[in-house]
C-alpha cells in the first residue's frame, strides 16, 4: 500500500485561494464520494480517502496499492475551478513516510499558525469520523490517523509545546484592545455559532463588554450560545439593519459566499457617524467582502492578518519542538514498519489457507483409519508423517531444481526457516 497527501495551507496559499478548496464538515461525505468515484474510472478502484479542511488548510489523504498524486491534483483543481498548474504552485504533495510525518506534525500542532494549538486535533478527529461514516476509511488510513492521535497525545504530555500559545481568539482580543481603550465600553457581535465563535466569545466575554450578541442562521443555536454569556441572539437576516449598533464584529460561518457586504458596512458607518469598527473575519471562504478593508474607520483582520500576532513568543517553544520531532520520528518509523508488513498479508493468508487444507485432509484420513479399527498410535504416526511430507514437499522439490546458484540460495533460505535454533 502507498499513502499520499495533497495539501495547501496558510504558508503556501493566500486566503482567497484557500477559500476555493474549503469544505464544510457536512460536505465531506459527498465530496469524498466524488473523489473516490473519480479514481474508480482508472487504475485505482479501491482508494481510501479523508479530507481535513480548516481555516488554515485543506488536505487530502489517500491510500491505495499505487500512489496517484497527479490524479488527486487534477481532481482538486477541477473541484476548486483552477488550473492544475496554479494549484501545484501553491500546494505540497507528500508520499509514504513524509505523508505520515506531516499528519503527525499537524495533529501535534507543529504545522499550525499557532504553534502547539490544540484545536486542530479535534478538527482532524471530526474529519476522520466523517470519512469513516462515509465508508471512505480503510485499515491503512485508520492506522495512520489513530497513530497520529497517539503521537499528538504523547507530544502534549511529554513536552511544553502548547505552553503560552496564543489562540486566534486571544489575538483578536489583543488587537481590539489596541483600538479601543476600554473593551468594557464596547458592544460585540459574533456571527455564527460554531466552535471558533464559541472560543472567541469566551475570550471577549472575559473582558466584560457592554453587550454581546450572537447572529446565526439557526436562531435556536444562537440563543443557546448567547445564554452562556448573558447576551442576545438575533437572526442572520437582521444583521444588515443592526450592524451599526456594534463596535466589534467577529464572524466565522460555513457560508460559501460573503454575508457582510461592502454596502452594509458603509451604511453602518454612516449611521455610526464614522465611529470606528473592529472586524475579524475568521472564515474561509471569507464572510466579509475584502473591499471592506479599504474603508476609513474600519479595522478588518482575516485569519492571515492575525499571523504576526500569534507568532509572538514562539521562540520560547523551540526546545519543545525539538523534543516533539523526536517523538514524531519514532511514530513515523513505527507506522512505516506496519505499512511494510501489510505487503505480506496476502501471502500469510494463502499460507494459512494451504496449511488448513492439509490439516483437514489428514484429519479426514485419520478419522477413516480410526473408524476401520486401526491402532490410535499408528493413526497418529501416519497423520504426523503426512502433514510433515506435505509441508516439506515444496522446499525439497526446490532443493533438487534449478542450477547450483539457485540451489545454494534455496538451501540458505530453508536453513534459515526450518533449522534456526529456538530463542
Amino acid at each position: 500500500m502507498s499513502v499520499w497527501t495533497l495539501g495547501l495551507n496558510h504558508t503556501t496559499a493566500p486566503l482567497d485561494l484557500r477559500g476555493r478548496f474549503a469544505f464544510a464538515l457536512d460536505q465531506l461525505a459527498p465530496t469524498l464520494q466524488s473523489l473516490r468515484n473519480s479514481f474508480a474510472t482508472g487504475r485505482h478502484p479501491q482508494v481510501e480517502a479523508a479530507i481535513i479542511s480548516t481555516c488554515n488548510r485543506t488536505e487530502i489523504y489517500c491510500a491505495a496499492e499505487h500512489a496517484a498524486l497527479d490524479h488527486t491534483v487534477g481532481w482538486l483543481a477541477e473541484n476548486g475551478g483552477v488550473a492544475p498548474a496554479l494549484l501545484r504552485s501553491h500546494s505540497y504533495t507528500l508520499h509514504d513516510d513524509e505523508a505520515a510525518r506531516h499528519a503527525f506534525r499537524v495533529a501535534s500542532g507543529l504545522d499550525s499558525m499557532v504553534l502547539g494549538e490544540a484545536q486542530i486535533l479535534g478538527q482532524m478527529k471530526d474529519a476522520v469520523r466523517a470519512a469513516e461514516t462515509a465508508g471512505a476509511l480503510g485499515s491503512t488510513l485508520n492506522q495512520l490517523f489513530q497513530r497520529s492521535f497517539a503521537v499528538a497525545k504523547e507530544v502534549r504530555t511529554a513536552t511544553e509545546i502548547g505552553a503560552h500559545s496564543i489562540s486566534m481568539a486571544a489575538a483578536a482580543v489583543r488587537l481590539a484592545g489596541q483600538l479601543f481603550e476600554d473593551l468594557h465600553q464596547t458592544r460585540v457581535l459574533f456571527v455564527g455559532a460554531g466552535e471558533m465563535i464559541d472560543l472567541a466569545a469566551t475570550h471577549f466575554a472575559a473582558k466584560d463588554p457592554k453587550s454581546i450578541a450572537i447572529a446565526n442562521r439557526t436562531l435556536e443555536r444562537g440563543e443557546k450560545l448567547a445564554s452562556r454569556f448573558g447576551g442576545e441572539a438575533m437572526r442572520l437576516a437582521d444583521l444588515p439593519a443592526r450592524l451599526a449598533e456594534f463596535d466589534i464584529v467577529v464572524s466565522c460561518t460555513a457560508s460559501t459566499l460573503p454575508i457582510i457586504g461592502l454596502g452594509a458596512v458603509e451604511r453602518a458607518l454612516k449611521a455610526r457617524k464614522h465611529r470606528p469598527m473592529f472586524m475579524v473575519d475568521l472564515a474561509v471562504p471569507r464572510d466579509i467582502e475584502p473591499e471592506v478593508k479599504a474603508l476609513e474607520d474600519i479595522y478588518l483582520y482575516t485569519v492571515d492578518d492575525l499571523a504576526q500576532v500569534v507568532q509572538q513568543g514562539q521562540a520560547n517553544r523551540q526546545a519543545a519542538v525539538a523534543q516533539a520531532e523526536v517523538i514524531i520520528d519514532a511514530g513515523v518509523q513505527s507506522f512505516m514498519h506496519w505499512l511494510g508488513q501489510r505487503g505480506t498479508v496476502p501471502l500469510i493468508q494463502q499460507l494459512n489457507a494451504q496449511t488448513d487444507e492439509w490439516r483437514a485432509a489428514e484429519m479426514a484420513r485419520a478419522r477413516k483409519l480410526l473408524a476401520r479399527g486401526e491402532p490410535v498410535d499408528a493413526v497418529l504416526e501416519a497423520m504426523s508423517r503426512g502433514l510433515t511430507q506435505k509441508m516439506l514437499h515444496g522446499a525439497l522439490a526446490e532443493l533438487h531444481a534449478g542450477d547450483a546458484a539457485s540451489r545454494e540460495q534455496t538451501a540458505h533460505t530453508i536453513s534459515r526457516l526450518f533449522l534456526r535454533k529456538e530463542r
